[in-house]
C-alpha cells in the first residue's frame, strides 16, 4: 500500500527517528512538603526549597534502584562510584545558567544539600569559584565553528574516560548521576527540558510551580497544592518499569519528607533573622 495524503507528506519530511528521549510527568500533593520547607526555614534558618527536596528525592530513588546509577561506555553499563545530583543554578543576574554537582546526595540531608548549594552558588555568582571561572574562559575563547567538536572531545575525556581536567575547570563526570532544574520560580507549572548527549545521564527532572488544583480526597473534591515534576529520560538506560519504580520512590519521599529526614536542629536566633 502506497503512502498518501498526510502520511506521504510526513514520509517526505522526516527521517527515521533516532532520538531515544521519552517524557513523563508526576503530580505530587505538596501539602506536607511545603509544611516541611516552612519548618526548616523557621527552625534552622536554611533557605530550603522544593527543588532541593526534589534533588534529594531523586538521589534516594537512585540509591533504591542502583541499576540506574550507571553510565554507558563501549556498549556496557558501568556502575558509578557514588550518587551525585547536578543542580542547575542561575548566574549573571539570571542571564545565564551554570550548575552545582552535589556528591553523595543520597547520604546528605535536605538541609545539608541546601547549604552546600547556597555556598557554591554564591561563589559562582561572585566569581570566586575557580572551576567555573576557568571553564567559562575556555568556553569564551573557543570559536563557534569548533565548539561542537570541542564539546564532544571534552565529554569523551571527562565522562567516557573519567579524566579529571580541573586545571581547565573540567571535573570528571561533571553532570553526576542525574540533573535537577526548575522553572517554578518563573511561574511555569509544567515544562520539559532537553537531555543533551553531552550530559551522559539517564534522566533529568524539571521542577514546576506548586499551584492549587482540585483533587478527589475521601470522595470529595478539595483544593490541594500540587507539584508537577516533568522528566526527560533516555530510553537506552531505562524502560517503563524502571520509570515506574523511580516515580514511586520519588513520590514516597516528597509526600512526607519529614518522616525520612533527620530531626531538625534549632538554629541560633541570629541565623534566623
Amino acid at each position: 500500500m502506497r503512502a498518501e495524503g498526510w502520511r506521504k507528506v510526513a514520509s517526505a519530511t522526516w527521517r527515521d527517528p533516532r532520538d531515544p528521549q521519552i517524557y513523563g510527568d508526576l503530580e505530587i500533593d505538596a501539602t506536607e512538603l511545603l509544611a516541611f520547607v516552612s519548618d526548616v526555614r523557621e527552625t534552622t534558618g536554611t533557605r530550603l526549597t522544593v527543588t532541593h527536596l526534589v534533588g534529594r528525592a531523586v538521589a534516594r530513588a537512585l540509591a533504591e534502584n542502583p541499576e540506574l546509577n550507571v553510565r554507558k561506555h563501549r556498549g556496557r553499563f558501568v556502575p558509578r562510584d557514588g550518587i551525585a545530583i547536578f543542580f542547575v543554578v542561575a548566574v549573571d543576574e539570571g542571564r545565564d545558567l551554570s550548575g552545582v554537582r552535589v556528591r553523595d546526595a543520597d547520604a546528605k540531608s535536605a538541609v545539608e544539600i541546601a547549604e552546600e548549594l547556597r555556598a557554591r552558588a554564591a561563589r559562582i555568582r561572585s566569581g570566586e569559584d575557580a572551576d567555573f571561572g576557568r571553564s567559562k574562559r575556555v568556553l569564551a575563547l573557543t570559536p563557534v565553528p569548533v565548539l561542537g567538536l570541542a564539546l564532544r572531545l571534552v565529554t569523551w575525556l571527562t565522562s567516557d574516560l573519567g579524566l579529571d581536567l580541573r586545571r581547565f575547570g573540567l571535573r570528571s563526570h561533571p553532570f553526576g548521576s542525574a540533573m535537577v532544574t526548575s522553572v517554578g520560580m518563573f511561574g511555569v507549572q509544567r515544562a520539559y527540558a532537553p537531555l543533551s548527549p553531552f550530559y551522559r545521564l539517564p534522566f533529568l527532572a524539571l521542577v514546576g510551580e506548586v499551584t492549587e488544583k482540585p483533587v478527589v480526597l475521601d470522595g470529595e473534591i478539595v483544593a490541594r497544592p500540587i507539584l508537577t515534576i516533568a522528566a526527560t529520560m533516555d530510553h537506552r538506560y531505562l524502560d517503563g518499569s524502571h520509570a515506574a519504580r523511580l516515580a514511586k520512590s520519588v513520590r514516597r519521599y516528597l509526600e512526607d519528607p519529614r518522616a525520612q529526614e533527620p530531626p531538625l536542629a534549632e538554629a541560633p536566633v541570629e541565623a534566623r533573622t
